[in-house]
This record gives structure tokens, sequence and C-alpha cells, in this order.
């Protein structure tokens, strides 16, 4: 009996991380399951932040991924993303262990093996800060073939979709008026629900048009919003928002076909598509300025150089870059308008304007012959004015 009694403490002294395997091809989805200590075994090849930050943010203890982290195509952020949350990274374990792992199953990760009780399932490189660096220097000289296939990417979408970047020939009309006002348009983009509270002040001045992309969709309406329009795969959004009476625009292939049309049609839910062969997102900014929109909010977004390179997105999708130089300067993102909003009247300013006042009152005093008894009132009010002051800019 003691014996058997020892044994739990003897797996808990066993060295490395463990916890219950949740077994993905799609790191999307696996992301929707990720619980805390968790140890996800995935097959993404080039982590990038984003995934790496929700990785953490789900307060996983480990990341097995069956394809190198790193490939060296380009210098993608996610493995050092990890690494400093202080989640082990095993790479380039190899397919196999997709098969040979049910989800659920308890593991331990250890100097880049992976055992289920005392049997080794898969064995990789258990990265270190020290090895991750390496790997983003030899990543960065696949830059100049990134930037050449986005070139080359660019003019073709540009010759394809010219009318509708340059005329906005093919933009859908839409029932919401949005001629001159303010657009908000929320991607569901790595800590967009954090952006948006943060933007209340701004929503209850301003109350521009609300428009969710896809699972933006469902943070405004958890936030207390309702959405004017959605944008984006009727599939990736709940019954409940596409019911909510936002306005539904389905971005549709260039030959007509809208995927999930059907699921609107099944909900009773009037649509409109969108042909287009840029993503959601960007068809929702091309929406707004087509109808006219004064400025355009993001919230959710990831459209700078380094977000791209991150993202592999380069060679792949052009449509945001050409979408940002046809908004301009009327798109702007929603962490500068949070930082516009903080803009505060100096402490100086407010300590001149209250002596000066406090002055004024003592001269009048002094010339109506009252000060003997008011001057003390005075001091009392200014000590108390004071320590408000102190208190309101400390």
């Amino acid at each position: 009996m003691k014996l058997s009694g020892l044994l739990p403490r003897q797996q808990v002294d066993l060295p490395g991380v463990s916890g219950p395997a949740r077994v993905e091809r799609r790191s999307d989805d696996l992301l929707r399951r990720a619980r805390p200590g968790d140890v996800l075994i995935i097959d993404h090849a080039d982590l990038d932040r984003r995934t790496a930050e929700a990785l953490v943010a789900a307060d996983v203890v480990a990341v097995v991924n069956a394809a190198p982290s790193i490939s060296g195509r380009y210098p993608n952020l996610g493995p050092e993303v990890l690494l400093a949350a202080g989640v082990v990274l095993v790479d380039g374990v190899g397919t196999g262990v997709l098969h040979r792992l049910k989800d659920g199953t308890r593991v331990r990760v250890h100097e880049g093996a992976v055992f289920a009780g005392d049997r080794e399932i898969a064995r990789g490189t258990e990265q270190t800060p020290d090895s991750v660096a390496d790997l983003l220097i030899e990543a960065k000289a696949g830059m100049s073939t990134q930037l050449e296939a986005f070139s080359a990417n660019t003019i073709e979408f540009l010759r394809r979709e010219r009318t509708l970047i340059l005329d906005g020939v093919g933009v859908p009309e839409v029932d919401v008026s949005v001629v001159g006002r303010h657009v908000v348009v929320v991607a569901p983009g790595y800590g967009h629900a954090d952006d948006l509270k943060r933007l209340r002040r701004y929503l209850r001045e301003y109350r521009p048009v609300l428009v969710g992309v896809e699972g933006g969709a469902e943070t405004l309406r958890a936030a207390g919003f309702r959405p004017d329009l959605i944008v984006g795969d009727p599939g990736a959004i709940s019954a409940e928002a596409l019911r909510c009476g936002a306005e539904v625009v389905v971005p549709a292939h260039l030959d007509g076909h809208a995927p999930g049309l059907e699921r609107i049609q099944d909900l009773g839910v009037g649509a409109v598509t969108f042909p287009a062969s840029g993503n959601p997102e960007d068809l929702a900014l091309l929406l707004a300025d087509a109808h006219g929109a004064e400025l355009v909010v993001t919230v959710g977004f990831q459209a700078t150089l380094h977000e791209f390179l991150d993202r592999g997105r380069l060679g792949s999708n052009p449509s945001t870059f050409l979408t940002r130089l046809r908004l301009g300067s009327k798109v702007l993102d929603g962490a500068a308008v949070v930082a516009l909003q903080r803009a505060r009247i100096s402490t100086a300013s407010v300590l001149a304007l209250v002596l000066a006042v406090l002055l004024v009152a003592v001269l009048a005093l002094v010339v109506t012959g009252v000060a003997d008894g008011m001057l003390l009132v005075l001091g009392d009010a200014g000590g108390s004015t004071w320590t408000y002051l102190r208190g309101l800019f400390g």
C-alpha cells in the first residue's frame, strides 16, 4: 500500500513538463480548444506571432510541432514569443505523432522527446532562445525571394482587380447609411477584444457605423454593441450574430460562387455578395470607402510590413497593401485613436488658473475691507483645492 501511494509522487517528479495532449493539424481549430496546462501537438510550419500569442494567452505548457517552427523562408516571430513566455517548444517531430497520439492523452515533454507513460512517442529538437536567434538570422537571407514574390503577386492582383481597387466597381450596395460618418471595422485579430474596450469613449462620442468581420461581429455583440454590417464567411459566424439585425455581406469568388450562402438562406437572413479575391478585412475597408466613409478605424488588423513577414503573407495576398493605398489617410488604427484621446490639460496650466482665481479673490477682499475673516476661509479652501489636485495628478 505504501509503494502504490508513492507512484503519483514519482510521476510528478519526472523531468520535463506534463499535460493532456491536444492534437490538431489546423492550428486555428486547436486554439479554440486549448486550455491551461495543455501540451499542443500541431503541424504548423513557420509559427507566426499571432498564433503564438494566442497559445501564450491560453496558458499552454508546451508546443510540439510536427513541422519546423522556422523553416528559413522568412523571419517569423512565433517561436520567440513562446520561449519568452516560458512555453517549451519542440520542433520537427514528424507528422506521425498526429496519428500515434490520441487527443487527451497525458504526455510528458523532456529534452525534445514526447513520452506517453514510459513510452517515447516522438522526438524532435527542443528550441532555445539561442537556437531561435540563429535560425532567424539565417531566415533573413530569404527576404529578397519573398519581396520578389510580393511584387509579382501585387501586379497580378492589380491586373485582376484594377476596377475594384481604382474605381470601386463591384462593391455591393448596402442599406446602412455610411456617407460622411466614421466607420469602425473589427476583425478577429489577436487582442482585438481589449482594443475594442479601449475605444468605448470614442464609440460613445462619435457613434460610428460598426462593421464586424467574421469573429469581430461576435466580439462587438459580447461588448454590448450591435454591428451594422457583418462581412465574412457565414460558416465562421454564429447564427445569433447573423440574426442580430446587421446587414450581411458574403465574400464570393470571381465566378460568383459564395461559400456559406446556403447557411444564410437556411437561416432566412438577407445578404448581398461581394465577388472579389481579397480577404474579408480588405473587403470591409473597400466597402466603407466606396460608400463615402469620412474615417475608417480598424481594430484587430495586422497590416504592417513586419506582420506580413511574420505571417508569410507577402507572397500570397497583396490585397491588404493595395487596399491601404486606396484608402490612404482615411484609415486609422484603433490604437492611434485611443492615444489621441489621452491628451490632457497640463498640471501647470491648471495650477496657474487656480492661483490666478485665488489672487483675484484675495485682492477683491482686501479692497472691500472684509479680508481678515475671509482670508482664513480662502486659506482652508486653497488647502483643500491643493490636496484635490495632488490626488488628481499624483
